[in-house]
């Protein structure tokens, strides 16, 4: 989620967090302002999905979840460093 937050401003875009649904919002926009491919944006949305139901259920995380939600995250994370050092050098310190 805090990756694809950093994203959208760097793209001249933020979400409107008083409105509900702009963590979908902002996992969506990942295709078209990061050329994500949208399998991995799907596998994304369904992470975050799954993580809001935990939340309200009570439910246990299972490793297997966490690991893969660490490991989506970090992919996630290098690509948009990666690309924020090709397109907005402008924005690192």
């Amino acid at each position: 989620m805090q990756t694809a937050n950093r994203l959208l401003p760097a793209n001249g875009y933020r979400t409107l967090t008083s409105k509900p649904g702009h963590h979908q919002t902002m996992i969506q926009t990942l295709t078209s302002i990061f050329c994500l491919p949208a399998n991995d944006m799907i596998v994304l949305d369904g992470l975050r999905k799954q993580r809001n139901v935990i939340d309200y259920s009570g439910d246990i995380v299972t490793a297997a979840l966490a690991d893969e939600a660490v490991q989506r995250a970090q992919q996630l994370t290098a690509l948009s460093d990666t690309w924020i050092k090709t397109n907005k050098p402008e924005l690192l310190p």
